[in-house]
């Protein structure tokens, strides 16, 4: 998902809560404090809300679902909605528990005349909302701790993992947080009732997570064949799938739970699908984890794969822009997918340029693999970007083959800080259309 698509969804899901929030306070028909007051219960409750509600979205996001997928253009660019939808509930979440500790200075500037007196609730009740409080200021504390873990990179991902499925428990108890301390009136009012769908969304969404149903129909066993360590840290893993994998598309990755300690990891499928449930990964030594799976994998360890999911697809190209085809590294691994399909498929007719930029083409095996599945491919024409010869890739290169009117589609997988550059100067220097297509795999 676009950084420009992406903010649009948040915006319009922020404007449409503070919509229906400012349609029920227009119904309201109960006594107004005096502005200052107002003005602090209705930040205290409108922060709450959108925190409650940002919450819930990213919950429901959670769930993975497939449906969506065509809408955001694949489950990672999802999880990148995900990811910023938790990131402004905590922030509202703080702006809740300020405002609310900000209570005495209100009352120290102002007085605490103007101020609607506390409704009165007594016995059970009374006993439920101190507790509601108490959790909610706990349940505060809880996903600043969690967004900090998130956002800190070198927090182990095994240890993470882990204590990320506490936030479904975190959740619930901020909804009964909610549920017990919202305004009484909200319940008749609009506001009240779309609180209550997102509510009920995300509870049940927490709770096929606490159960570990997310992703359960799409996950089929399986067992290794084949194990590979190149110089460069790359380790390739082929699998036999049961016959219950349904296929994927080149382009596509999955979840793949090679020990249940460490949890699934998202890696591309490296291969086309050939309707016979072989499957291959290939996987960078970036983590503790991810650098001993050489040495930890055994031929015929069991192996669980759910998916497949992303939308990363070069049959869904613009036959009317000239196709440009980026990988950096490990990115490569869609694009070998892509020439094995079209090994397969034989669609000479697809014209496109693929870019493949190496550290050390003496030493890359991918390489000789890229031009092995170029063999035959005239349509395709690969082009190696060797740092090491003084060979790096640039956009002004780039544009040296391609009138500046032209439209121009973009497939490119690899390190976020260069597509973002990448963008920005094709932006800057192209007159035509241009669409970039990323793969992002930022899911944390």
């Amino acid at each position: 998902m676009k950084p420009k698509k992406l903010n649009i969804t948040l915006a319009l899901i922020t404007v449409g809560i503070l919509i229906i929030w400012g349609w029920s306070y227009q119904m309201s028909t109960t006594v107004k404090a005096s502005l200052p007051w107002e003005i602090y219960d209705n930040g205290l409750y409108l922060s709450g809300l959108l925190s409650i509600a940002f919450m819930s979205v990213t919950m429901m996001l959670a769930t993975r679902p497939v449906w969506l997928e065509t809408s955001f253009n694949g489950l990672d660019q999802i999880y990148r909605l995900h990811k910023w939808a938790g990131i402004l509930a905590v922030i509202f979440a703080l702006s809740h528990w300020l405002i609310e500790m900000g209570d005495d200075l209100v009352k120290a500037l102002f007085g605490r005349a103007g101020r609607l007196p506390d409704q009165d609730f007594s016995g059970f009740t009374h006993m439920m909302r101190e507790a509601a409080e108490g959790i909610g200021e706990w349940g505060v504390y809880l996903v600043f701790a969690m967004l900090i873990l998130t956002l800190w990179k070198r927090f182990p991902y095994n240890l993470w993992h882990s204590v990320h499925r506490a936030m479904p428990l975190i959740y619930l108890a901020l909804v009964f947080h909610a549920v017990w301390l919202a305004p009484l009136v909200w319940w008749q009012q609009p506001i009240g009732w779309l609180m209550g769908l997102l509510l009920a969304g995300g509870s049940f969404a927490s709770v096929l997570s606490i159960k570990g149903l997310i992703g359960k129909s799409r996950q089929v066993q399986g067992s290794i064949t084949s194990i590979s360590t190149s110089t460069m840290g790359i380790t390739e893993v082929k699998c036999q799938l049961e016959r219950l994998w349904k296929g994927h598309r080149a382009g596509q990755f999955a979840f793949v739970t090679f020990e249940p300690s460490e949890g699934a990891h998202p890696f591309t499928i490296a291969s086309a699908d050939h309707g016979n449930g072989q499957i291959t990964f290939h996987i960078k030594g970036l983590g503790d984890y991810t650098r001993q799976l050489g040495y930890r994998l055994t031929i015929g360890d069991p192996v669980t794969v759910e998916g497949p999911y992303g939308q990363f697809n070069f049959k869904q190209r613009k036959h009317n822009a000239a196709q440009v085809w980026i990988a950096g590294g490990i990115g490569v691994t869609p694009f070998l997918a892509w020439l094995e399909a079209l090994q397969n498929q034989r669609e000479d007719s697809l014209e496109a340029e693929l870019h493949y930029s190496t550290h050390d083409g003496a030493t890359d095996p991918f390489v000789k693999r890229l031009q092995a599945a170029c063999t035959g491919l005239s349509g395709i024409q690969l082009q190696i970007h060797d740092s090491s010869q003084g060979h790096k890739f640039t956009t002004e290169q780039l544009l040296t083959h391609h009138s500046k009117t032209e439209a121009m589609e973009v497939w490119f997988c690899g390190p976020s800080s260069w597509a973002n550059t990448l963008e920005k100067e094709l932006r800057e220097n192209l007159q035509g259309s241009l669409s970039l297509r990323q793969e992002a795999f930022e899911l944390r």
